[in-house]
């Protein structure tokens, strides 16, 4: 009986140590099948799987593949080599049909020019305001009118000044009386009665009055007013007539405030006007007024131009630039690299052979190139031809419009049409197509209402078009309306 017992409990072991190395080895082989299979399923087109993704959740990974557990979708793979995110990969051969071209980041002195639109304008320092210095009556005008181009030296108005007369007949008697200082006194009284140093020496030469003195022009120009008429009487004082000059003409431009820091006096510039394109005309700053105007934001600056030919017209409209000197050495790229988006400024880079969208902050832009404040290092490759076919791209797979989303959620409106599948005071069930502003697929999600009345006559069935924006972890339906059969 012993025996018996002994030899069935050396059966039991013997029997559990055969099941344990089979279940060992079971195992063993079950978990290589699994590793297999498992690497198999890791691998795809050549490309190792390195997990898997909600569109909607993409910071949530996966080990497998399946159903999204937030919503009726399957989960996507992500490559190795696309775990940036924001890397998109054009066809080599669309890349070279389509002219894509790369430039580098680079460092280098750049010319500052202002370029900025302006006016010609009289030279205000060039004007002759002729006036009447005694009493009297006009006698002639010499076929004047405003706006009368005329020489240096034009006779404008004859002026009769009964004063003149008397003054000139005591200097005369002064003269004759041989007494040297009466005739000084009568000289001075002359003088100051505003009687010119010719018409003083022709009465002295000739012995003669000249009651009738003739107003020219003390400089060339023309004649902004004209303000004589023949038999007018002119009291002491009065303006007869107003002169301008137009050698040289100034040059008026508003400049952005922004660029006030490069303007100084004596910069040189340079001008065109549409009258003569093929000419330019040289000049130089000569003030840069100190008010900044309220509504435009921009500072006067005056230029002067030289105009011996008088080609240059006031009111003439003109295209000035202004030479500022170079910049300190700055990082640039070529202006055609930048894309503004009208929230943010991109630059598309080429990286890990692909290309990715950057955000950068940009400076002046100077012969063609941008200076770029933040974003790039010297020696990256940027797009500076193709970017729209790359921001398609990219905008189909959702990386711009995630870099594109403002800083506070909810306010971006995306867009699609589908099916409502159910809805409630609180929230609808909809089955959409593709939304591209943000990188979905088509799916059925269920999103929550900004306003319960908003679904009062959608029904299961109905064809509607929704605009959405994201709350926090909610997606929250802001325009609702039934599309036709």
């Amino acid at each position: 009986m012993k025996k018996t017992i002994f030899k069935t409990g050396i059966l039991a072991i013997i029997a559990a140590a055969l099941g344990a190395s089979g279940g060992y080895w079971y195992a063993l082989q079950s978990s290589r099948g699994h590793q297999s299979s498992a690497t198999a399923m890791n691998m795809k087109n050549g490309r190792k799987v390195l997990y898997w993704y909600d569109p909607m959740k993409p910071d949530q990974h996966f080990d497998k593949p399946g159903k999204s557990p937030f919503m009726d979708m399957p989960l996507l793979p992500k490559y190795a080599g696309e775990e940036g995110g924001q890397t998109v990969r054009i066809n080599p051969v669309m890349k070279q049909n389509l002219g894509i071209r790369l430039a580098p980041v680079e460092r280098a002195r750049l010319p500052q020019q202002i370029e900025a639109f302006a006016n010609v304008v009289f030279d205000d320092r060039m004007v002759a305001i002729l006036q009447a210095r005694s009493s009297g009556f006009v006698e002639k005008v010499y076929g004047r009118a405003p706006g009368d181009l005329i020489a240096k030296g034009s006779p404008i108005a004859d002026l009769l000044m009964p004063e003149w007369a008397g003054a000139q007949n005591e200097y005369l008697a002064m003269l004759g009386t041989g007494d040297r200082d009466l005739a000084v006194a009568a000289k001075e009284r002359l003088k100051l009665l505003g009687m010119p140093a010719d018409v003083i020496g022709l009465i002295e030469k000739t012995g003669k009055t000249y009651p009738v003195v003739t107003i020219s022009a003390p400089r060339g120009g023309v004649i902004q007013s004209l303000d004589v008429r023949e038999g007018m009487n002119i009291p002491a004082g009065a303006t007869l007539a107003r002169v301008n000059g137009l050698d040289p003409v100034w040059l008026e431009a508003e400049v952005p405030e922004a660029q006030g820091s490069l303007l100084t006096v004596g910069r040189p510039m340079e001008a065109r006007l549409a009258a003569y394109p093929s000419e330019t005309f040289g000049g130089k700053v000569i003030d840069v007024l100190p008010v900044v105007s309220n509504d435009t934001r921009t500072l006067r600056v005056r230029m002067e131009l030289p105009n011996p030919g008088q080609k240059l017209k006031p009111g003439m409209y003109a295209e000035v630039r202004i030479d500022a000197g170079k910049s300190g050495p700055v990082l640039s790229v070529p202006s055609e690299a930048v894309i503004h988006t009208g929230r943010r400024t991109l630059v598309i880079l080429s990286s890990r052979g692909g290309f990715q969208p950057v955000e950068v902050e940009t400076g002046l832009e100077s012969a063609g190139r941008t200076v770029i404040l933040k974003g790039l290092k010297e020696g990256e490759q940027v797009v500076t031809s193709g970017q729209f076919l790359i921001d398609s791209e990219a905008s189909l797979d959702g990386v711009l419009a995630r870099m594109n989303a403002p800083e506070k959620q909810g306010v971006m409106l995306h867009e699609g049409t589908g099916i409502v599948e159910f809805a409630t005071a609180n929230d609808i069930t909809i089955s959409h197509g593709p939304i591209p502003s943000i990188g979905w697929g088509a799916m059925t999600m269920t999103f929550a209402l900004s306003k319960p009345e908003m679904a009062e006559s959608i029904k299961p069935g109905d064809r509607v078009h929704f605009g959405f924006g994201q709350e926090k972890d909610r997606y929250v339906i802001r325009k609702l309306e039934r599309m036709g059969k």
